[in-house]
């Protein structure tokens, strides 16, 4: 769900950006050690799906708007949550600065919400569960609970 500008006072916008940022440094010395010239496709083309499903907005209420994320995708299909932090982290600072979409003070929270936590625990529950009841399950599992515990979030 993308939190708009002035949705949370400055002072915890700022404490979400500084808890934001080591995920964000994280995800770039993965991407520094992990991508090569064969996965930069991959991952460019998985940021644009997921940009042009993110540009349809669900209003929700009260000023915020639900969204398809992808975090937990990206991080299954490379392997690493760090994937989907980094991807979530472009495709929210392009819809931010270039569309107003999100708002740019509470970009922390929302690449913390849609980024991190939904990429994590989408990767992790689906690794959890792949051997017991195999791959597509387990990607629609880890998938589902990271995109609801992200909403709760």
């Amino acid at each position: 769900m993308h939190i708009p500008d002035s949705f949370i006072p400055l002072g915890q916008a700022v404490i979400y950006w500084v808890i934001a940022l080591p995920f964000i440094i994280m995800s770039m010395r993965w991407a520094r050690k992990e991508l090569d010239e064969m996965k930069v496709p991959i991952l460019a083309a998985l940021a644009a799906g997921i940009f042009a499903i993110q540009a349809m907005n669900i209003p929700i209420g009260m000023g915020t708007s639900g969204h398809m994320v992808g975090a937990a995708l990206v991080a299954i299909v490379f392997g690493s949550p760090w994937a989907g932090v980094l991807v979530l982290t472009l495709v929210l600072l392009v819809q931010g600065f270039a569309f107003g979409d999100g708002g740019i003070t509470t970009m922390g929270a929302n690449i913390l919400n849609m980024g991190v936590v939904s990429g994590f625990v989408g990767y992790y529950t689906y690794a959890a569960l792949r051997k017991s009841v195999g791959t597509s399950i387990a990607a629609f599992g880890g998938a589902w609970l990271g995109l609801f515990i992200s909403a709760m979030v």
